[in-house]
């Protein structure tokens, strides 16, 4: 398999041919969550979908941290790709599987051990305390398939491969809507179906990925020698990675703090929180997918000495991200009702999120603004800017917040769907002017 440069030719051609297979791939894998969810509602009690709603929000704080790790190396790999130092990328990659694999051990032990002390501190309805307790448990024994998958596609994207990373998830999105079925409607195992689906989907699109990548003679052979962390690139993976996993863990205190807020309010709050997240990540996708692969083409450009190229496919993806995050606040404005009924026809669970839907949905544009420049500034290795912005937006802003909400207007769920637009516009605001006065000044260190 070759490398394949993002550095030249038609900026808007390259940033879109590399950012629609990030695209399609978040997409199929944000279909996990969302089949899940769909499943549980259409064929489980109320209290289920509290626990798969519950449950994914304290899983997703593992993705989180795995999420940085994965773009720091996305990063170190395409800055590498693109100055040509191909062995730096080679011993680049071993030490980025190998760091993951402890990761992945540390994290799983880690789930264990604390989930029924951090369900406690969440507030998780007694109604669902326990099938919450049963998700989470299975999800751990996961976390090795979860940081395998991400890894592997964090460094085929930094190769300048955003395709395959798309084949496998589509691969293992498919696997999981059939079990989904099979184990929940037709075995009845209810939460516990949804997390096996999950788990066992994602790992056999790791191993299907590994041997598509040994046949196509990978720059990487996956040879059991070459599975040796280099002191420096891991040093090197830390300090651009652990800052991002590190705000990526602050914004979801933040969220987990809402959902003890929601889950105080019962299980149809809680429920609503679960849906509302589905329907962000779908409407932030292209947000994600575009700041994902702007990263990649930042680090490479620059790796490349071309800096300001970067900075124009920023320009492109910002004004493509916002005008397809439009398009979702414009539903949820209008009709915020039929969005909770693909998800649940429980009339409880529409009642209490249609207001909270409008007011959450602004939020769609406003942190996709924040979403595009912090992927530009974390492929200009800005990653220590990116952790104070989005750690202050998470603990100075969104959790005062929520505590003010949630003690005024307790009885009033809607009102809490301003939080988040609020949070991510003031940070709009000021990460606009950080790129704008101090992120053109792009320096590369190692």
């Amino acid at each position: 398999m070759n490398q394949k440069s993002i550095t030249e030719g038609s900026i808007l051609k390259t940033l879109i041919l590399f950012a629609v297979p990030f695209m399609i791939a978040n997409i199929l894998q944000s279909l996990y969550g969302a089949v899940d969810l769909f499943v549980i509602g259409r064929y489980s009690s109320p209290e289920s979908v509290a626990a798969v709603s519950t449950g994914t929000q304290v899983t997703q704080i593992v993705t989180s941290l795995v999420t940085g790790l994965t773009l720091g190396s996305t990063i170190l790999i395409a800055e590498y790709t693109g100055s040509k130092q191909f062995e730096l990328v080679k011993k680049a990659i071993g030490t980025t599987l190998t760091v993951f694999f402890l990761v992945a051990v540390f994290l799983s032990v880690l789930m264990i051990v604390l989930e029924r002390p951090l369900l406690t501190i969440l507030g998780t309805p007694a109604e669902s305390f326990e099938l919450t307790m049963q998700y989470v448990l299975i999800c751990a024994f996961g976390t090795v398939f979860v940081c395998g998958y991400n890894a592997i596609s964090a460094i085929l994207r930094g190769y300048g491969d955003s395709k395959s990373p798309m084949y496998f998830v589509l691969i293992s999105c498919i696997l999981n809507i059939i079990l989904d079925f099979l184990f929940v409607k037709y075995c009845g195992l209810g939460v516990a179906g949804t997390a096996l689906a999950t788990i066992i989907s994602q790992g056999s699109s790791m191993v299907i990925a590994i041997i598509k990548l040994k046949k196509q003679n990978f720059i990487f052979d996956f040879k059991p020698a070459s599975f040796k962390p280099d002191l420096f690139l891991t040093k090197r993976l830390g300090q651009i990675g652990i800052p991002i996993s590190f705000q990526e863990l602050m914004v979801r205190i933040s969220f987990l703090y809402l959902m003890v807020v929601m889950n105080r309010c019962g299980v149809y709050a809680a429920a609503v929180v679960g849906i509302s997240s589905k329907y962000d990540i779908f409407a932030m996708l292209t947000g994600t997918s575009i700041a994902s692969a702007l990263a990649a083409i930042t680090a490479q450009n620059i790796g490349a000495g071309k800096p300001e190229r970067a900075r124009k496919s920023l320009w492109y993806g910002l004004s493509f991200a916002v005008m397809v995050s439009f398009v979702f606040w414009i539903w949820a404005q209008v009709a915020p009702d039929t969005m909770i009924r693909l998800f649940s026809k429980d009339e409880n669970i529409i009642a209490v999120g249609a207001a909270f839907f409008q007011y959450c949905s602004y939020d769609y544009i406003l942190v996709t603004i924040v979403f595009i420049l912090n992927g530009y500034l974390n492929g200009c290795q800005k990653t220590v800017w990116t952790m104070i912005s989005c750690s202050a937006g998470a603990l100075l802003l969104r959790i005062p917040l929520v505590w003010y909400f949630g003690t005024h207007f307790s009885g009033n769920i809607g009102r809490l769907g301003m939080i988040a637009p609020t949070v991510s516009g003031v940070m709009a605001i000021y990460t606009f002017v950080y790129v704008l006065y101090e992120g053109r000044k792009v320096t590369i260190t190692g």
